[in-house]
């Protein structure tokens, strides 16, 4: 039986070229056929397609904090934020892959290193800094070689931002459809509320130019139609959902925990294959919805629960194109 060899699993020269044995361009290359992809091939091919730099101009960020004076641990006010801004995203292999050593297993783990810079739309202010780590988790061999089955979660995220918060989100292999994507429902409106007083909620109802803030994939889905009466067609689309509930976490610093503790995230992107039916012309467009779960004020109960808190989401999202 064939042994071992690390340098199976060396990476490769070239932009985002690399020698993991599920490499599906590879395959595809040897044997001169086009092959239905693995769920660990589709991982890969995501990672060679996410790297290189996107930027996108329509950025929304819709987030509930607690207002001026009040106290986060009693029942009070907030206040919303809907702010447009305009974004760089850059993705760059971090190397060969990182080698998990298990005994009788072993796990090679290719982890794309990603830089997020997130600006004040009007102003041009800079509003949000993130550094992390897209891992390919898929590759786990026992100490002869032999490919183990791909893990229940194959992929994940990790983050650090400069507020205090650390995000590590898992989820399973990508899927593709020959279609532009079913946006689902993300809705920004708090849950665990009770009977809050007439009226609390309706900031979230105020009408706005350019935002569903209730729903803001309903713009998503927008941006979209707006390009198609344009000409352009999504062909491809390549859709991957991590969570900080699958087997992940956030870790926040003390201040957050007490004001407004971040207590799960979830995030879906759309990589999308997009054609100008006028011209034949094709580009790559990154799509996302982002989804914090934040716990501050008491729910407008009679007797909550000592921990009960409200549950506000923040919620971002925006289209990028790749430059």
């Amino acid at each position: 039986m064939k042994k071992f060899n690390a340098k199976d699993y060396q990476r490769l020269g070239g932009p985002s070229a690399r020698a993991l044995v599920d490499s599906a361009m590879q395959k595809a290359a040897d044997t001169g056929a086009v092959q239905s992809q693995t769920p660990a091939e589709r991982t890969t091919e995501l990672w060679d397609a996410l790297v290189g730099t996107w930027v996108g101009n329509k950025g929304w960020n819709v987030i509930a904090l607690p207002s001026a004076g009040s106290v986060p641990t009693d029942k009070g006010d907030f206040l919303l934020l809907v702010a447009p801004y305009i974004e760089t995203l850059s993705f760059n292999y971090a190397g060969a892959p990182a080698r998990n050593r298990g005994g009788t297993v072993d796990q090679f783990i290719a982890a794309l290193e990603y830089h997020q810079l997130i600006a004040d739309k009007d102003s041009g202010e800079n509003l949000h800094v993130e550094d992390g780590m897209f891992l390919n988790l898929s590759e786990v061999v026992d100490d002869e070689g032999e490919k183990q089955p791909l893990p229940e979660f194959n992929l994940a995220r990790s983050g650090t931002i400069p507020h205090g918060d650390s995000i590590m989100l898992l989820g399973r292999p990508p899927t593709v459809v020959d279609s532009r994507p079913e946006f689902p429902q993300a809705s920004t409106i708090p849950t665990n509320l009770g009977n809050p007083p007439l009226g609390y909620l309706d900031p979230y109802h105020m009408p706005r130019d350019g935002i569903v803030v209730s729903n803001p994939n309903e713009t998503l889905s927008a941006d979209l139609d707006a390009q198609e009466a344009k000409g352009f067609q999504v062909m491809k689309t390549t859709t991957i959902v991590l969570d900080s509930d699958n087997s992940g976490g956030i870790a926040n610093i003390p201040f957050i925990v007490k004001h407004a503790n971040a207590t799960r995230m979830q995030a879906i992107f759309w990589l999308e294959k997009v054609r100008n039916t006028n011209t034949g012309q094709e580009f790559d467009q990154l799509q996302y919805t982002q989804i914090i779960d934040l716990a501050f004020h008491r729910p407008f109960k009679q007797d909550p629960g000592e921990d009960e808190l409200i549950i506000w989401p923040h919620v971002t999202i925006n289209t990028l194109v790749k430059q």
